[in-house]
C-alpha cells in the first residue's frame, strides 16, 4: 500500500502564464450529395507533415489545431489560417467542410474507421456505441501553472456545464430524425466507458489515484483514455475542455473560446486570492448537463448547493457581466462580448431548426446553411 502514490505519480507540466490551445473538428462533406464524405487522409497527405491538422476516428473527418497562444485573438488568427489552407485543398478536391455537433441525415453503419492501432482498439473494446461515435467538437486548453490547481478549478467550473453546453448545442438530428435535444452528441458520447462528467476531486493525489487505479485493472492503457468532459492535460500543463458540440463559425468559436479563457482564470486567480471555490453536488452537475443537452438556451439550470435555479440566458446575463475585467485583463473583451448575440439571435441547434422548417424538413438545407457559416 505504501508503494501505490510513488506508482500513481503523475507530473504535471505546469505553464507560467494562462496559455491557449484550441481542437477544431470538421466533416468533409460531398457537395451533391451533402452527406459525409471518407477523404480524409487524402486530404492530410496533400497537406504534407503538419502539427496543425490532424487525423480522427473517422475517415470523413479532420481536425485543425492551434499552436501555443497568449490571446483569443492570436488563437483565432491561428485556426484561420490553417483553415484556409485545409479549406482550399478540399475545395479542390471537389469537398466542402462543415462542422456541427453532428451530421443531420448522414449513416453512422456507412462511415469508414481512420486505420491505427488505438482507433482498432477501441471500436473492439466499445462496439456498437464506439461505432456510432458520428460526432464533432471543440476542445479548448487553458495553461495551469501548478497541479494543486486543477482539480478545484476543474470541479467548481462544473458549475458552468450547462453555460457552455447550451450555447454551443449543435446536434438536434441524428440519422434523418429531430432527437428533441439540442445537443445530442452530449448524450451519445458520454455513452464510451471514459466519457462524460469528471469525478468531484479536489486533490492531484486524488486523480493520480484515479489513474493509477484505471490503468491497474485495465480500464485505460494511457492517460488520453480518459475523455472526460473536462480533464487535465499532465503533459501540457493544461485543463481541457471538451464540452462543446461542433462550432459552425470563427465568430462564435472565439466567443465561446473567450469565455473558457475567462472563466478559467478567474478561477485561478481566486484561488491565488485563498478563495475556495463554489461547487455543487453531482446530482445537480448531472441534471444540469441533461437539461443543457435536452433543451439548450431555454434551460433552467440549478445555480447552487442550495438547488436554487434559473433560466440559462439570465443567468449567463450576469456571468458575462461579471468576466469582463478578466476579459479585458486577458484582450478578449470583444470576444467576450459576442457570447450574448448567440443567445440573443438564435444558437445552431435553433438555426439548423429554423432552416429545416423552412425548406419543408429538407435536411440537405441544413447541411448547407452550416457550410454557408463556414464564411472566411
Amino acid at each position: 500500500m505504501s508503494s501505490a502514490p510513488n506508482r500513481s505519480r503523475i507530473d504535471f507540466a505546469g505553464s507560467p502564464r494562462p496559455t491557449l490551445g484550441v481542437e477544431w473538428e470538421f466533416a468533409l462533406i460531398d457537395p451533391v450529395t451533402r452527406d459525409l464524405a471518407n477523404e480524409a487522409a487524402a486530404v492530410i497527405a496533400e497537406l504534407g507533415e503538419t502539427p496543425h491538422v490532424h487525423k480522427e476516428l473517422l475517415r470523413n473527418t479532420v481536425e485543425i489545431v492551434t499552436g501555443i497562444c497568449d490571446t483569443v485573438p492570436q488563437a483565432i488568427d491561428d485556426l484561420h489560417g490553417t483553415l484556409s489552407t485545409v479549406q482550399r485543398i478540399v475545395h479542390a478536391r471537389g469537398m466542402e467542410l462543415f462542422c456541427a455537433g453532428t451530421h443531420p441525415f448522414a449513416e453512422w453503419e456507412m462511415q469508414e474507421l481512420t486505420e491505427g492501432a488505438r482507433y482498432a482498439e477501441l471500436i473492439k473494446r466499445t462496439q456498437w456505441w464506439g461505432r456510432q461515435m458520428l460526432i464533432w467538437g471543440v476542445h479548448v486548453h487553458v495553461g495551469i501553472s501548478s497541479a494543486h490547481k486543477v482539480m478545484p478549478i476543474i470541479t467548481s467550473l462544473l458549475n458552468q456545464y450547462p453555460h457552455l453546453l447550451a450555447l454551443s448545442a449543435s446536434s438536434p438530428y441524428w440519422d434523418g430524425e429531430d432527437t428533441g435535444y439540442a445537443s445530442n452528441r452530449a448524450m451519445m458520447f458520454q455513452q464510451l466507458p471514459t466519457a462524460g462528467l469528471p469525478f468531484h476531486f479536489q486533490k492531484w493525489s486524488d486523480f493520480e489515484r484515479f489513474v493509477y487505479d484505471q490503468k491497474k485493472t485495465g480500464i485505460i492503457d494511457h492517460m488520453n483514455e480518459i475523455r472526460w468532459d473536462i480533464r487535465p492535460s499532465p503533459h501540457l500543463g493544461t485543463i481541457e475542455v471538451r464540452i462543446f458540440d461542433g462550432v459552425s463559425n470563427l465568430a462564435e468559436l472565439g466567443a465561446l473560446v473567450a469565455l473558457t479563457h475567462s472563466l478559467i482564470v478567474d478561477l485561478d486567480r481566486r484561488l491565488d486570492a485563498g478563495e475556495q471555490l463554489p461547487t455543487m453536488p453531482p446530482w445537480h452537475v448531472q441534471e444540469n448537463k441533461w437539461r443543457a443537452a435536452r433543451y439548450g438556451l431555454d434551460a433552467e439550470i440549478i445555480l447552487d448547493a442550495d438547488s436554487n435555479e434559473r433560466l440559462v440566458t439570465d443567468d449567463l446575463d450576469d456571468l458575462l457581466t461579471r468576466l469582463q475585467p478578466v476579459a479585458a485583463s486577458l484582450g478578449c473583451a470583444d470576444e467576450l462580448t459576442r457570447v450574448e448575440s448567440i443567445y440573443r439571435l438564435g444558437g445552431s441547434y435553433q438555426r439548423q431548426r429554423r432552416v429545416a422548417e423552412e425548406h419543408d424538413g429538407d435536411l440537405r438545407a441544413v447541411v448547407d446553411g452550416l457550410i454557408g457559416e463556414l464564411v472566411l
